[in-house]
């Protein structure tokens, strides 16, 4: 099956669960698999899509359950989906992890639909980092008055492709679905990129901060001149914008929010 990732806000409102549910159970019958975890609406996906197939992406290590109340949840994709993590066992999930984790749920997706989000939000996190990566991405429209809905509103005013029902994604798909994938014209066998340590993330944090501002600077620039790893500079910028204190623009660009 291909997947498609389906993602929104943790306090969810009633008509945003009930629609990732129908959602999720609607493209599970067209040989999709749903992807992620999390309260709210990727909660929501799961519950709809355990009867087709459902995939779990943990923030933390793979036998670690967060939030707690999921427990029973994740009990049933494990015995009627998949569960993966790429961090090592007994990892507690920290702030950091999610956007390490959002990368995983976009990559192994064929699209991304968002179904709540706030301006400042993961899940528009996740929307940017599927369209890195050459990901589809849908938004569902929700009212104005609704500031759950100020993100999506915005991806669909962007250009985003907007999603009503399960038949939008699968039509948004279908172009991508029906071309063949293309041989690889090269085998790339490097090592493999290093997660930054708590120590060198700890230390480098006060160091990025001191060399961003209110202007818009490169995040390769902040590579050179912090002379950390790549892996650390791009944690610590998520970091920011998770915490609403970054804007990201073209360019892999950056700047505080005053």
């Amino acid at each position: 099956k291909h997947t498609v990732g389906i993602v929104g806000a943790r306090n969810a409102s009633a008509n945003g669960v009930r629609f990732a549910r129908d959602l999720a159970a609607a493209l599970g019958q067209e040989e999709f698999f749903c992807v992620r975890s999390r309260p709210g609406i990727d909660t929501a996906a799961h519950q709809g899509a355990l009867s087709s197939g459902t995939v779990a992406v943990m923030a933390g290590g793979i036998e670690v359950v967060y939030p707690a109340e999921n427990e029973t949840l994740y009990e049933e994709i494990i015995e009627r989906g998949v569960v993966f993590s790429e961090m090592p066992l007994g990892t507690t999930p920290q702030a950091r992890h999610f956007p390490r984790r959002n990368r995983l749920v976009s990559g192994i997706s064929k699209g991304i639909v968002i179904v709540e989000a706030a301006p400042r939000s993961g899940s528009l996190i996740t929307a940017r980092l599927a369209a890195e990566q050459g990901r589809e991405v849908f938004a569902v429209p929700g009212s104005p008055l609704d500031p759950r809905y100020r993100g999506t509103n915005n991806l669909i005013r962007n250009g985003v492709t907007i999603c009503e029902n399960a038949d939008d994604v699968v039509q948004g798909l279908r172009s991508i679905l029906d071309r063949p994938m293309a041989e690889p014209e090269f085998e790339f066998d490097g090592p493999p990129l290093r997660p930054p340590t708590e120590e060198e993330t700890s230390q480098g944090r006060a160091l990025i901060h001191e060399k961003l501002g209110p202007t818009l600077v490169p995040v390769d620039e902040l590579i050179r001149q912090s002379g950390l790893s790549p892996a650390a500079v791009l944690t610590i910028p998520l970091e920011l914008e998770l915490a609403g204190r970054l804007r990201r623009e073209p360019g892999n660009q950056v700047c505080l929010i005053e």
